[in-house]
């Protein structure tokens, strides 16, 4: 439970990267059943501005969003600059990708942007290495984000901690390094964070390097907090994350997807542009109750999309979320009653099977 709104888990939280869920209305996202979503600090602490957002009354107000947010501490897109950043023991040197003008990301610093974003749960500043990376890197880097953690518990304490409404999550860090992992899964779960999450996944790693870490790091995160995986999305990693005992995902992938003409249905993934739709006077998904699919032909959205007409992304991004909803709907309903894994197999199947011509 969080200040703005209840959360069940396992839970899906769409990415408003700048303050957005991308050809969304956030009624439109309250209606599908998400209660949480995703905001970054790097962009919203370029533009606007944190402080602006803080001026009016802290981001989800800012945007109009009734609901609970996470903001990530910005580490993935700082650290992805490479040129234009440079790390030291102090934190992240980097410009601007808008203006060049410099600026810089410490742990404190990222603790007061994120506190003044105001979201419920906000992420602790962490160093997100390069794949691949070699194990003395990987540990020199390990070693350094964990002396980050805790200048950010530090900070974040300073500032009013988990009771002013802002609830801390430590991230794991290790690479493909199960002695690296195991190492900081230990670390950060003896910090007494709100949360834990696993970083550095899905960082360009083969997918099932990432599948064995993930089941390798899970059990060893504290049971008694969530546990989320940043940054990862497809149906099939959250079916099997989840056997895991994850909790909490977020993924830019439903929505982008959509607007690039992907669509996941009840019977796997479809491609609007492939011109066995161009006849298809049905929705898209037969199974499927969104309003896309009650209201819009199959065709129509490949028309839409063909023609590059707004409403294409619009139609096309509610179902995807629509399809994420009902997911994470299913897959906590079967939990309760015993039967996650029967369904964790009938959706693998399902997703496994190749677009029909």
């Amino acid at each position: 439970m969080l200040p703005r709104a209840t959360v069940q888990t396992p839970a899906f939280m769409p990415v408003g990267t700048q303050g957005t869920v991308k050809a969304m209305t956030f009624e439109e996202v309250w209606e599908l059943g998400f209660r949480i979503i995703l905001g970054n600090t790097y962009h919203l602490y370029l533009r606007p501005g944190s402080e602006r957002i803080a001026r009016a009354g802290e981001l989800p107000k800012f945007i109009g969003w009734d609901g609970a947010m996470l903001t990530d501490s910005g580490g993935y897109q700082v650290f992805s600059l490479k040129d234009l950043r440079k790390i030291t023991e102090e934190g992240v040197h980097f410009r601007s990708t808008l203006d060049g003008s410099k600026h810089l990301f410490s742990p404190e610093r990222v603790m007061e942007i994120e506190h003044e974003l105001g979201a419920d749960v906000i992420m602790a500043f962490d160093e997100c290495p390069p794949y691949p990376a070699t194990w003395q890197y990987m540990n020199d880097s390990v070693e350094r984000t964990h002396r980050w953690l805790e200048r950010c518990k530090e900070r974040h304490t300073e500032l009013g901690g988990d009771a002013s409404g802002h609830h801390l999550f430590g991230i794991v860090q290790g690479g493909l390094y199960e002695d690296l992992r195991a190492k900081s899964a230990e670390f950060v779960g003896s910090l007494d964070f709100a949360g834990v999450a696993i970083g550095g996944v899905s960082v360009g790693e083969p997918p099932e390097e990432m599948v064995k870490q993930v089941a390798f790091t899970a059990p060893m995160l504290p049971k008694d907090r969530p546990r989320y995986l940043m940054g990862v999305g497809t149906p099939q990693d959250i079916l099997n994350a989840v056997a895991h005992g994850i909790d909490m995902f977020d993924c830019v992938l439903p929505t982008r997807m959509a607007r690039n003409g992907t669509l996941y249905t009840s019977q796997g993934r479809v491609h609007i542009p492939n011109a066995k739709w161009a006849d298809d006077d049905g929705p898209i998904d037969p199974e499927c109750s969104c309003k896309t699919c009650q209201r819009h032909s199959a065709a129509y959205l490949r028309h839409l999309h063909k023609c590059n007409e707004i409403l294409y992304s619009r139609l096309a991004t509610y179902h995807n979320l629509a399809y994420y909803a009902k997911l994470m709907e299913d897959i906590r309903a079967a939990i309760t009653a015993g039967k996650f894994e029967e369904l964790r197999q009938n959706r693998l199947a399902a997703l496994a099977s190749p677009e029909k011509p």
